[in-house]
């Protein structure tokens, strides 16, 4: 048996690698907590050919990943090229509390069924990132089932009320009086108990988790598990360029979107965040990175080629080879030559009659809802008002009662990207 101390420095082979791994690590983060015991991590696991176990968890709320969710999913991506095994999370338990994080009330609670249904997509949705091969898919409920009460006690007497709320956002919510759940107090001890659960060696979320994976640490030392490493990544911006991609705000991109619409809403993003998207969705080589922000701050450079670039490249991760090109040539023929797309979804009388309407008094707002162009009559609406509905490219209605016969072949305009075709 080799006795080795392999968390000592050892040959230099061994420690060029530990240092190139260290390298690649670090790119794109924010945090990564204690760099020494990280490097003692993995000088361990090469040594001995045990590879780290690197944890993150994904809670349920809604069907779709989307592109801030890809940015973890491209670093876990990296630990398994350099070696290393993945854990991945499936927070049907914590989905049950809802995540605190960042928000400023609680969190509406989801049925269980409907937390399963939304899980069952993301397995797929994740191997368009990392490799199967190398993941483990768990999901928290195989021990928070089986937990007794007792087990609760266990877990609770290991962190303080006075910690947790340290939180800036529990701090904020206690100093305006908000409610604050009793059972939000327990989701930080579940995150934790997850890492005690699959022997995490390192945990990695946004930088709004880093109170979350730090109690991990504490849990796992309580539980006299070794204590995890935490790596924290900068959060995208949506759409919008100022708040956090979320489908609540309706201003993400989905991974599952068409390359069109995909291409699209990345179209859509104002210019100062294109750096962003550039580094953290479009995964730009580090040494590449250098060059287009070079080009970005050029005032010669013409900033919607640029942007043409960035969203034909984030189009290419996750669609077959040439969707990039394709999207981008379809974008500037309608876009950009104000063309009618070849393609666009349609709507029938058969579908009319199932939606119960009448096809010779369309409610506007309704009928865009219906079609799925607006996620709400509330937002078909807004886009009416502002002027952002088309019919037939000449009629813009602007009033929110509007009705209209069907027609077929006539043709609805929905803001910027969005179009609906009725079809006998």
């Amino acid at each position: 048996m080799n006795n080795r101390d392999f968390t000592q420095p050892g040959d230099a082979p061994l420690e060029s690698e530990v240092a190139r791994q260290l390298a690649a690590i670090q790119e794109h983060t924010v945090d990564l907590l204690p760099l020494d015991e990280l490097r003692t991590k993995l000088r361990r696991s090469l040594a001995t050919n045990q590879p780290l176990r690197i944890k993150q968890g994904f809670d349920p709320t809604t069907a779709d990943i989307h592109l801030g969710h890809a940015v973890g999913l491209r670093k876990l991506r990296q630990f398994q090229d350099l070696g290393h095994m993945v854990v991945l999370i499936i927070g049907d338990y914590t989905t049950l509390v809802g995540d605190p994080s960042g928000q400023s009330a609680t969190r509406p609670q989801l049925e269980y069924e409907t937390i399963l249904a939304n899980a069952k997509t993301y397995q797929e949705q994740f191997f368009r990132i990392v490799d199967e091969a190398r993941t483990e898919v768990r999901y928290n409920g195989e021990w928070f089932k089986t937990m007794e009460f007792s087990d609760l006690l266990r877990l609770t007497a290991r962190y303080t009320v006075a910690r947790i709320l340290e939180r800036e956002d529990f701090a904020r919510r206690w100093q305006e009086q908000s409610p604050i759940g009793v059972h939000e107090l327990l989701y930080p001890l579940m995150q934790a108990y997850d890492s005690v659960a699959i022997r995490a060696d390192v945990e990695i979320g946004a930088t709004e988790q880093k109170f979350n994976l730090l109690a991990g640490r504490t849990i796992q030392e309580a539980y006299g598990t070794e204590p995890q490493c935490i790596l924290t990544l900068p959060i995208l911006v949506g759409t919008d360029g100022e708040r956090k991609m979320s489908k609540s705000l309706g201003n993400y991109i989905g991974l599952t979107d068409e390359p069109n619409d995909m291409f699209g809403k990345i179209m859509s993003i104002p210019d100062s965040a294109m750096a962003d998207y550039f580094s953290l969705a479009a995964a730009v080589p580090a040494e590449e990175l250098v060059d287009t922000k070079r080009r970005l701050a050029d005032s010669r450079e013409n900033p919607m080629n640029l942007k043409k670039e960035l969203a034909a490249r984030i189009v290419e991760l996750y669609h077959p080879s040439g969707s990039g090109t394709s999207a981008r040539e379809a974008f500037e023929s309608v876009f950009s030559k104000g063309e009618i797309p070849d393609e666009m979804p349609t709507v029938s009388r058969n579908d009319i009659r199932g939606w119960d309407m009448d096809p010779e008094a369309l409610f506007l707002p309704a009928f865009l809802t219906r079609a799925g162009a607006t996620a709400t009559n509330s937002e078909a609406r807004r886009l009416i008002t502002s002027g952002a509905v088309t019919i037939n490219q000449t009629e813009k209605v602007t009033d929110p009662r509007h009705t209209f016969a069907f027609v077929d072949g006539l043709i609805i305009k929905v803001g910027k990207r969005r179009w609906l075709k009725l079809t006998d």
